[in-house]
């Protein structure tokens, strides 16, 4: 007798690298915007790197109920996190705790970086913020 292994949605979380976030404009209307997420299973978190400016991160700063949506590569199960959102930064100086928040986000979501010092740099030009959503509630379902 085979059994098949039981869907678990936060797996499909930490395996992605591409996800639809949902964030709530100021009419009430869903504000959605592709993100790079990298969630953390011990800490119960997802982190996305975004910049100050964005709709995104102006309709965090105004309300910070969010959902993330991540699907499959071959689209047949799909994981839904919803939860509240900090922002971190912009930071100022490279070498502080939002740019250093920063750096430790890009290690769990790509790696390795060829230059810290350049990627620090960029962080504070480029206005970058972290988002950090704390998992509340995860569905999802497996149609395969």
């Amino acid at each position: 007798m085979t059994t098949t292994p039981r869907f678990d949605p936060r797996a499909l979380l930490a395996e992605s690298r591409l996800g639809v976030l949902a964030t709530i404009k100021s009419d009430g209307r869903p504000q959605l915007s592709p993100v790079m997420p990298a969630y953390d299973p011990e800490a119960d978190v997802i982190r996305v790197s975004t910049r100050e400016g964005l709709a995104k991160t102006a309709n965090l700063r105004r309300d910070p109920r969010a959902a993330l949506e991540v699907t499959a590569p071959d689209g047949r199960s799909w994981a839904t996190a919803e939860g509240v959102v900090t922002l971190t930064g912009p930071g100022v100086d490279p070498r502080g705790p939002e740019v250093e928040a920063l750096v430790e986000y890009y290690r769990a979501a790509a790696g390795e970086h060829p230059d810290w010092d350049e990627y620090r740099m960029t962080m504070v030009s480029d206005r970058r913020v972290l988002l950090t959503m704390t998992v509340e509630r995860v569905y999802g379902a497996d149609i395969g």
